[in-house]
């Protein structure tokens, strides 16, 4: 696990963005894994902008969403659907076919997860798995006690998440307490996998994920399990992680072959 620390959420979309850039650029049909929330909101416009500004060409790539929530339609206002269209697909030339978003209207939940394992399968596998952290540890939406082996399915979300993704949602509107999301053993199938955190309240999390032990109650904590997992952090996020200095000092002295992202 690559731990790395950057000022603030601008320099450390800027990275993470360029690593993406940096894939693409070397396999242009490359498998992207991609989420949702506030997080990775910094990265979509930096995407973007390179699109726009140097021509990144997302042509061939494909792409598979973490989730979306139980009963809502591609339309409306809080689905990753919409999120998605909105902040990065509406904005590149990925062609729609290419994009592949769990359906929350699915009527045969369990046949359509299966259908959806079968099609990250068919398009290679992912080769970048980007991800966020919850305030308890979730992945995707894997909440905590999942299991670490787990494949794409339904799960119902935990009170504190619900209370987290509210401000999706607008007032007196209820946010659907049941997702479709890769399970924690698809997301451990990607070759890379890239997690961004942002802000004091995921600092418990971040610190339980490098440092603790892996535990299902904790269901980012099996990222130490990847052969290639990297960690990007603002200050804030890295505030109670033990050996925050030697991950530090690790990213400083890097050899140049291995500082991808950062032009």
């Amino acid at each position: 696990m690559e731990v790395i620390i950057l000022p603030d959420s601008k320099a450390a979309s800027r990275l993470a963005a360029g690593m993406i850039a940096d894939l693409i650029r070397k396999k242009s049909n490359c498998v992207l894994g991609l989420a949702t929330g506030s997080t990775p909101l910094g990265i979509y416009r930096e995407l973007v902008s390179m699109h726009n500004m140097e021509g990144l060409d997302f042509s061939e790539v494909t792409s598979f969403n973490l989730d979306e929530y139980v009963g809502l339609s591609p339309e409306h206002h809080a689905s990753y659907h919409r999120f998605m269209q909105e902040n990065l697909f509406n904005h590149i030339n990925m062609p729609k076919d290419h994009v592949h978003i769990p359906d929350g209207l699915a009527t045969d939940i369990p046949s359509y997860c299966q259908s959806y394992e079968e099609a990250i399968y068919q398009a290679g596998g992912i080769d970048l798995q980007l991800l966020g952290i919850g305030t308890d540890g979730h992945l995707g939406f894997n909440e905590p006690t999942s299991s670490l082996t787990s494949r794409t399915r339904i799960k119902t979300l935990d009170r504190q998440t619900i209370l987290d993704n509210q401000r999706f949602f607008q007032p007196g509107e209820s946010v659907p307490s049941h997702v479709i999301t890769m399970g924690i053993g698809t997301i451990l199938d990607a070759k890379t996998c890239l997690l961004i955190a942002f802000g004091e309240s995921k600092a418990e999390a971040v610190a339980g994920m490098v440092e603790g032990p892996v535990a299902a109650i904790l269901p980012a904590s099996a990222l130490q399990l990847h052969q290639k997992a990297i960690i990007i952090l603002d200050e804030a996020a890295a505030s109670k992680l033990a050996k925050r200095e030697y991950y530090q000092w690790v990213y400083d002295h890097k050899p140049d072959w291995q500082k991808v992202g950062q032009s």
